[in-house]
């Protein structure tokens, strides 16, 4: 069996092993990482040798550190990357690589379209009808997202929202509100098989399905990282942060929004953000949280998205890609149905 595990910000982990008897047998670590001195390589071999196959990622890092010497110094890589590395391998979980990908990026539509569009497009990925995709999203209108288990009276002012005209719509995934006015911020949609994010806890898969955003973001100047759960930030202030749903069809949706050009005095008086959220973030002032990308970098809101999808290509390999007629169509339907309806924006009154 084999797995890997590319540690966000750090190094590639590789495993290859057996199971004989329920127990993990002949198993050898490799990698880019750094490690000194070099006889700890085969101690953490030694150590995962003869573990219980239905060992959690926890228990494998335990076991790995246990067996360390105390001047041991990991560079790139930590136990619990082996952890999750083996877990991957024992759950024959896939690799970006073993996709084809394709990338859509197509004109605006409205802020409920897209949310059904990401019910839809992870649904289709689950069915095997469509590949894994990216889709980046365009729209013309302001809006505010709230997740999916947010009180609506609690996150928007509906005074500020009919004063700056901003539809309220809710997404079917958790996490917070995103005020998203039109053409300030970059949003994207992942829709992928679970496979490729077996063997990782929900923290894990975050970071990993963002890693080529990082790496994008970096190759622009930016001094970006993640921040756990779910937040895009750099050493200048937030950037953006993520959500995850999880479908029982065998397929995930993992979306981000990332501000480019944020309004925050308009985003304070159609959102309520309350002093206990903003006293988490270490800040008094709302419109200081989130650092537009283009202060960062000096370019266009479309060169930006441009380096994104090249940076993306260049790693997994993608083609060129489009929602399909029946998807839209179902869209639309789900728009009409479940998006636009009182009872799904105001679920959780």
């Amino acid at each position: 069996m084999h797995g890997e595990y590319k540690v966000p910000g750090g190094k590639l982990v590789v495993v290859d092993l057996e199971v004989v008897d329920g127990k993990i047998d002949q198993f050898r670590l490799a990698g880019d990482f750094f490690l000194e001195p070099d006889d700890a390589l085969p101690l953490i071999d030694q150590a995962v040798d003869g573990l219980r196959a239905d060992t959690d990622a926890a228990g494998i890092a335990a076991a790995v550190r246990h067996a360390l010497p105390e001047d041991a110094v990991l560079l790139g890589f930590t136990p619990e990357s082996v952890g999750v590395a083996v877990r991957r391998a024992l759950s024959r979980a896939s690799s970006w690589r073993d996709y084809e990908w394709q990338v859509v990026h197509e004109g605006p539509i409205s802020p409920n379209e897209h949310l059904a569009l990401d019910q839809v497009l992870t649904e289709e990925v689950g069915a095997g009808r469509r590949g894994p995709t990216l889709r980046i999203w365009e729209w013309d209108q302001p809006a505010v997202v709230i997740g999916s288990f947010q009180s609506l009276k609690n996150e928007v002012d509906p005074a500020g929202a009919e004063k700056y005209g901003v539809q309220v719509v809710r997404r079917i995934s958790g996490g917070g509100a995103m005020f998203m006015d039109a053409g300030a911020i970059i949003s994207y949609s992942l829709y992928v098989p679970t496979e490729l994010v077996q063997g990782m806890t929900f923290a894990d898969s975050y970071a990993y399905l963002d890693e080529w955003v990082i790496e994008a973001l970096k190759s622009l100047g930016i001094e970006a990282y993640y921040q756990p759960l779910n937040d895009i930030t750099s050493t200048k202030g937030k950037i953006g942060g993520a959500a995850q749903k999880r479908l029982g069809t065998g397929s995930l949706l993992h979306h981000a929004t990332m501000s480019y050009d944020m309004d925050g005095e308009k985003m304070v008086q159609v959102l309520r953000i309350g002093r206990e959220k903003m006293s988490d973030k270490g800040t008094t002032s709302a419109a200081k949280r989130v650092d537009p990308l283009r202060s960062q970098t000096g370019l266009s809101r479309a060169e930006i998205i441009d380096r994104l999808v090249g940076t993306f290509t260049s790693l997994y390999g993608a083609t060129e890609g489009h929602v399909t007629d029946a998807e839209r169509q179902k869209a639309r339907e789900l728009v009409d149905t479940k998006f636009a309806t009182r009872e799904w924006i105001e679920r959780v009154p």
